[in-house]
């Protein structure tokens, strides 16, 4: 169960940073263009959240089969950089990216301009982007 968690949730990242970089660069090119937030771009803007969503609910279920992650003994999983990482760090990350993806979304839906709309996409969805590449790419122990 373990090993096939893990190759889902590692080959769905390159899915979720793919689709969140379209999103993101389809609302840069909205806003320097002054176009229209079409249907194409709310469908990014959902289906980036989705994938983020899914990813996190795979990552909360490898998060309590894995053998990096110690909720026992605080003490020993604080010491360890890669088992803090992943019992701590790594989630509280993700969660934040997951809430921040989500307000995003929200935010687009409700703004009544469609320059708005491409800027929430663009700043929500851009600081998520950033913590996703901080997080998995620069924080995690090698």
């Amino acid at each position: 169960m373990y090993t096939g968690l893990l190759h889902t949730h590692s080959a769905m990242r390159y899915l979720v940073l793919a689709i969140l970089i379209i999103a993101i660069l389809k609302s840069i090119f909205g806003l320097l263009q002054k176009s229209n937030y079409t249907k194409l771009d709310n469908k990014l803007a959902f289906f980036s959240m989705l994938f983020v969503h899914i990813q996190i609910v795979v990552g909360f279920v490898l998060y309590f089969v894995s053998p990096k992650v110690i909720l026992n003994d605080m003490s020993v999983a604080m010491k360890n950089t890669l088992i803090r990482f992943f019992t701590v760090e790594h989630i509280l990350l993700m969660l934040i990216v997951g809430v921040l993806i989500t307000i995003g979304r929200i935010n687009s839906k409700k703004k009544p301009l469609d320059f708005q709309k491409h800027k929430s996409i663009v700043i929500y969805y851009g600081i998520s982007l950033g913590i996703i590449l901080v997080t998995v790419y620069w924080m995690m122990p090698q």
